[in-house]
C-alpha cells in the first residue's frame, strides 16, 4: 500500500514539473513567434481588423500564400488567433499578449528615459526617498503602466 501511494506522489510531482516546463516553453514560443516581423505584422493586423477574411488580410499585407499561411498557422497553434467562419480573430490570450507587446514597445520608446532613471539610482531605490523617486519617475515617464512597474516595491523587502 505504501509503495502505491509513493508512486502517486512521484507521478504528481513529475506532472507539476512537466507542466512548469510546458509553460516556459510556451512563453519562449510566443516570444519567438512575436519576434518575427511578418508574424507580428499579421497578428497586429488581425487585432486591428477584427474579423477580416484571410484573402483580404493576405492582399493587404502583400505576402505570398506560403508566407501568410505558415505564419497564421503558427499564430493559431500558439493560441493567439482563432478562425471562425473564414475570418480570423484574436483570442483572449492573444489580447493579453497584444497589450504586453504594446507595453514593451512603449518601454523601447522610453529606453533613454529608463536609462536616465537607472543612472540616477532611482530605479533600484538606493539613495532617494520614496517621494523623490515618485516625483522623478512621474516627471520622466508618461505611461501609467510603466510608472506603476517602476514604483513597485520588490516582494522580498
Amino acid at each position: 500500500m505504501n509503495a502505491i501511494s509513493d508512486t502517486k506522489v512521484t507521478a504528481t510531482n513529475h506532472d507539476v514539473d512537466a507542466g512548469s516546463k510546458q509553460k516556459s516553453e510556451c512563453v519562449a514560443d510566443v516570444v519567438k513567434l512575436m519576434s518575427d516581423d511578418k508574424s507580428l505584422f499579421i497578428f497586429n493586423t488581425i487585432f486591428l481588423a477584427n474579423g477580416e477574411n484571410s484573402e483580404t488580410l493576405r492582399t493587404q499585407l502583400k505576402l505570398t500564400k506560403k508566407q501568410y499561411y505558415s505564419r497564421i498557422s503558427r499564430l493559431i497553434k500558439a493560441g493567439l488567433v482563432k478562425r471562425q467562419k473564414g475570418r480570423y480573430f484574436v483570442t483572449a490570450f492573444g489580447k493579453v499578449v497584444y497589450n504586453a507587446q504594446k507595453l514593451v514597445g512603449t518601454a523601447v520608446k522610453n529606453y533613454w528615459k529608463l536609462r536616465a532613471i537607472d543612472t540616477l539610482g532611482v530605479a533600484n531605490n538606493n539613495t532617494t526617498s520614496k517621494e523623490e523617486r515618485s516625483k522623478i519617475i512621474d516627471l520622466m515617464i508618461g505611461n501609467l503602466q510603466i510608472r506603476e512597474i517602476l514604483l513597485q516595491q520588490p516582494d522580498f523587502l
